[in-house]
């Protein structure tokens, strides 16, 4: 089982007042699914990172900017910019960090250019 992280700031901040919301019950009905599918996702990522249902697959143009493996997975599927959540394995051996949620790029080649990950708070070995 994995252990996993978030990035900072951005996916910190983001899980940390989605999470408030929908606790204090002030969550709207899109912030209540987005919660759950993204709460999903960190489960499946967190038990196998290549469950099918996430369609797990490296984005080589992000791991080329970044200089590590950049992970992406599916939080849905068959939905117009269905989400991906973004993610990397580290810092540490057995831990998963996310750095990154977006609607799905389209398919130009450059679709990903625009896309802006966490960070991860330290330096990040792959590890396999």
């Amino acid at each position: 089982m994995n252990n996993i992280r978030l990035g900072i700031p951005e996916m910190k901040e983001y899980w940390d007042g989605l999470y408030k919301k929908v606790q204090s019950d002030n969550a709207s009905n899109d912030e209540k699914k987005m919660y759950k599918k993204v709460g999903k996702a960190m489960y499946m990522l967190s038990i196998n990172p290549r469950h099918p249902g996430l369609k797990t697959h490296e984005i080589s143009s992000l791991t080329k900017r970044y200089g590590m493996k950049v992970w992406e997975s599916y939080l849905e599927n068959n939905t117009p910019a269905a989400g991906r959540i973004f993610w990397v394995y580290g810092p540490d051996r057995g831990e998963i960090t996310i750095i990154g949620l977006e609607p799905h790029p389209n398919d130009n080649s450059k679709a990903y250019d625009k896309i802006t990950l966490s960070s991860t708070g330290s330096t990040i070995e792959h590890v396999d």
